[in-house]
């Protein structure tokens, strides 16, 4: 029999309030761990710092693809993500890639309220089960973890018919019970939103769309694909700052319902409402023939893909992507009103729910002695390295007779020495010993291990100050200190290296290297292609919004292409600062680095931008410069295309010192309008090009070889490892002083071959160099 009644008299109204106000919704863990919360959220938690939930639906049971990247713009926008979902049977906020991928690839369940207790009661007894939450299953992962914001795509609602068929989705009884701030773009166009609407109002649920310019009175709820519904919004609010005041005064009151942030799709990518009406009409009588129960949604959603032609898709991914981010910006504006203090994670109203074991020796590793959570602004520094710090093992070949190299698929016989290097310690550790003045710090991380031990100590006797190392725990994933093996031939030149750097490019901790470089306010800030492409990018930002000279140091051919990463979304452009604002300002490759870095920019759309093409122009560069890219560089140089890339990545990287071995370092620079070695006759042969044009800022283009400092015998040779990071430490050294970079190259390579000479990864001797260096800068 049909009911007649409005849907909502049938729905039991909910309290204001609590009925208990110290009940928990999940139980605080004891022996077993019924929240796995990853180290990074449990920290932010802790420590205020803004997160945002997600649902792992969207991955395991989605229709709209696997490039999303919500997790990057939830970063982008100051949060940090946490995936929600149940990984081998075990609740979960903050899955990784890597399990997301397993859930993928394995089979997931789809988990709201009333799945959640079956499948992790399932893994107490060795059934591992995963599970994608929706939106209702995401929200009590989140609440329970203490996470007040989640962005997503489109809530459930009540279908057509549903007064008569009952088919109401969870997401709207969720809202009513669990506190959590959901930011989507309201329900599916295809529910019945009336009686949506309905439904939140008995349940006691706020709903507020933005008003994105419009006038209080114009603001409708959206109709997902449409910006427009015909029905007016419930409530409308203005920014992201008032919508996390109302969030915090629903958080002082206790009030335990959700709250419904409506974020209308971007303009451009919205499907007319008159046209979307028609589309659902069909898609909806064609499901009520075909697709009955759980197969109706899924039926309705790939129909309007099909009557739109796919543009029902691409609106669909628009609007998740700003809803993530909007949802991002209300969690960092909640974060300042509360103003520092921290969250008490789990907690109903007056509840302190403790976390999972796994999340409080997290905490605990993050305040060891030689951490600090928010790095103190004691002093500022003159020279901040961002980089790897590793235990490097150095195998030299010994075998006897004429054979030089180690044989494959065999034990060779072998010298080993081990010391302290990675190219961000080197750097550091040089500049730390050719100058005095310069006050000298590395941000790194290492493992709770005796590799890491071993490292602190190490920098600890050198005189480094380690306050920016953090130790990472054996709780955190891939927290193995770093470390590099290389096999070196019989004249101690390398066949090949073999570098464990995951806990590098693993581990991202962006609001604490912000605050490490606010605090200590570098002159020179360098930066090691070991971080992955976004951690790259943060600190490059960092620096550059705190007044720092930027130096990138590629590392190796395989990694130096991360300072030129693929647009995340094809319609954007490459984000990385030009001449004469440019992010970078040095850069010290060698020519195989080089090249890495070329094609990267060129491939990944740099070098096809219209801020990049004026300066090229500007140039003024003809088509007879190769003959004199070989007068400079020499033939060899000249056609391997390094002259040519140089002066290509130039407006991105002001000044490229290409270092080429026995061969010497080719500098290539840019010339400002102004600089005097334009018009010094001193330098005219150096000066490939000059600027004809009228651009206010480019002066030439300005190329010299400098040879190398000094021919090393080969029974000289110690070592290669740290040759290049020493030669970079130096470098900035004397540019942190105020040196010029011509007047430094020679004293850096002569540092150079001391540590090539050396077991070491920078050698003692480069602080008998000491007083060269105040010779140089002083005359400047």
């Amino acid at each position: 029999m049909a009911l007649t009644r409005p849907l909502s008299k049938l729905l039991p109204k909910r309290p204001l309030l609590p009925t208990h106000p110290h009940r928990r919704y999940l139980t605080s863990p004891t022996s077993q761990s019924w929240l796995r919360i990853h180290p990074e959220i449990s920290s932010a938690l802790k420590s205020n710092t803004p997160l945002v939930a997600l649902e792992s639906t969207i991955y395991t049971h989605g229709a709209i693809g696997n490039d999303l990247n919500l997790e990057q713009i939830v970063r982008d926008h100051g949060a940090i993500p946490a995936v929600c979902g149940i990984y081998a049977g075990q609740a979960t906020v903050g899955l990784t890639p890597e399990e997301i991928t397993t859930m993928c690839d394995q089979g997931a369940k789809k988990v709201s309220r009333r799945d959640l207790a079956y499948l992790v009661g399932q893994g107490l007894c060795g059934n591992k089960i995963h599970g994608g939450t929706t939106i209702a299953g995401t929200m009590i992962l989140a609440r329970a973890a203490g996470i007040r914001v989640f962005g997503t795509g489109g809530l459930g609602g009540v279908h057509q018919g549903g007064e008569s068929t009952m088919d109401i989705s969870a997401d709207l009884t969720e809202l009513g019970r669990t506190r959590v701030a959901v930011v989507s773009s309201g329900v599916k166009g295809f529910l019945d939103i009336p009686r949506t609407l309905e439904v939140l109002e008995t349940q006691g649920v706020l709903v507020a769309t933005f008003a994105d310019g419009k006038d209080q009175k114009e603001v409708d709820f959206p109709a997902f694909w449409a910006r427009e519904s015909g029905i007016k919004s419930p409530a409308v609010v203005w920014d992201e700052k008032e919508a996390a005041a109302i969030l915090l005064a629903q958080e002082k009151y206790g009030i335990e319902t959700g709250m419904l942030f409506v974020n209308p799709l971007p303009k451009e990518f919205e499907i007319p409402r008159s046209e979307m009406e028609e589309v659902i009409k069909i898609a909806v009588r064609e499901a009520e023939e075909k697709a009955p129960g759980n197969e109706n949604t899924p039926f309705v959603l790939r129909r309007i893909k099909e009557l739109t032609n796919g543009r029902s898709v691409t609106a669909n991914k628009a609007l998740v992507r700003d809803n993530v981010a909007r949802a991002a910006k209300i969690a960092v504006e909640f974060s300042k009103l509360v103003g520092g203090n921290p969250v008490t994670i789990g907690m109903a109203s007056g509840s302190n729910a403790t976390v999972t074991q796994q999340s409080i020796s997290a905490t605990k590793a993050e305040v060891k002695s030689n951490n600090v959570e928010k790095p103190k602004a004691d002093h500022t520094v003159d020279i901040l390295v961002a980089g790897s710090v590793a235990l490097d093992l150095n195998c030299d070949y010994a075998g006897s007779g004429k054979t030089v190299s180690p044989a494959l698929n065999t034990s060779n016989p072998a010298s080993i020495s081990q010391s302290v290097g990675g190219v961000g310690h080197n750097i550091a550790l040089a500049a730390h010993k050719v100058s005095e003045e310069n006050n000298v710090r590395l941000c790194s991380m290492v493992g709770d291990d005796i590799a890491g031990s071993t490292i602190l100590s190490s920098l600890s006797a050198a005189g480094l100050d380690t306050s920016y190392i953090r130790t990472l725990g054996h709780e955190y994933p891939s927290a193995r200190t770093a470390q590099y093996v290389a096999v070196n031939d019989a004249h101690k030149s390398l066949v090949l290296a073999m570098a464990d750097m995951a806990i590098i490019s693993t581990h991202s901790f962006p609001n604490y290297w912000n605050s490490a470089v606010r605090a200590s306010k570098p002159k020179w800030m360098v930066v090691d292609a070991n971080w992955a492409e976004h951690d790259i990018q943060t600190w490059i930002q960092a620096g550059h919004k705190h007044n720092a000279k930027i130096a990138f140091e590629p590392v190796s051919a395989a990694k130096a292409a991360r300072l030129f990463p693929k647009p995340k979304h094809h319609h954007k452009k490459p984000e990385l600062g030009l001449f004469p604002h440019p992010s970078v300002h040095l850069s010290t490759p060698n020519q195989y680095e080089l090249q890495t870095m070329y094609e990267a920019a060129n491939e990944n759309g740099y070098l096809d931008t219209h801020n990049w093409f004026p300066i090229i122009d500007a140039f003024g560069i003809m088509r007879g410069a190769r003959e004199q890219f070989v007068d400079i560089a020499g033939a060899a140089a000249t056609d391997a295309g390094i002259p040519v890339q140089s002066v290509n990545l130039l407006p991105y990287i002001p000044t490229i010192i290409t270092k080429l071995g026995s061969n010497g370092v080719l500098l290539t620079t840019l010339l400002e309008k102004n600089d005097p070695r334009i018009r010094d006759p001193e330098h005219a042969r150096w000066v490939v090009s000059r600027s004809l044009s009228d651009h206010p800022t480019v002066g030439g283009v300005y190329m010299r070889l400098f040879p190398a400092a000094e021919r090393v015998k080969e029974g000289d040779i110690v070592s290669v490892n740290g040759i290049g990071d020493t030669f970079t430490g130096v470098l900035i050294a004397g540019l942190a002083r105020g040196g010029e970079v011509e007047e430094l190259i020679d004293i850096a390579q002569r540092a150079a071959v001391f540590t090539l000479k050396s077991s070491k990864g920078v050698s003692d001797e480069v602080a008998g160099l000491r007083a060269k260096l105040r010779q140089i800068v002083g005359k400047q």
